[in-house]
């Protein structure tokens, strides 16, 4: 399971494509088929969680050669199922900094907002029955 973090220009679209995004904590493991919940990012004017959804395409971006450290970024493809039904985002997460109380809250708050990036990221089963109660 995994989460997205980052610009998303029309929130209610019944299907998401986003580029070259950053992966981090297991996000280059992304697939065809994978369950994902989409975040808004704040830093482009979002509102944290607005969708969940399945993807539908997956493909890693190559590494620019010549360039000794980069970051794994991959391009995908989501056809949204659900629309969050309650807000979820920085302010609602920033008071779970104890980083190792082992709850959902805190791994996505470490996960999301501990660095701003906009980033694709791997998530425990934990945190997506958690996130999965917002639709």
């Amino acid at each position: 399971m995994f989460a997205i973090k980052t610009e998303v220009s029309n929130p209610r679209a019944k299907a998401f494509a986003f580029s070259e995004q950053k992966t981090m904590y297991g996000g280059k493991h992304i697939a065809k088929g994978d369950l994902i919940f989409v975040f808004a990012s704040e830093n482009e004017g979002g509102a944290g969680l607005v969708a969940s959804g399945i993807v539908t395409a997956a493909q890693a971006t190559p590494k620019k050669f010549g360039v000794a450290r980069q970051t794994p970024r991959v391009s995908i493809t989501v056809k949204r199922t659900a629309l969050a039904k309650r807000p979820l985002g920085r302010s609602e997460l920033k008071p779970f900094a104890h980083w190792n109380d082992d709850r959902p809250e805190t791994e996505l708050n470490f996960k999301f907002y501990r660095q701003a990036t906009n980033k694709l990221v791997g998530i425990s089963a934990e945190a997506a029955t958690f996130l999965g109660g917002f639709f």
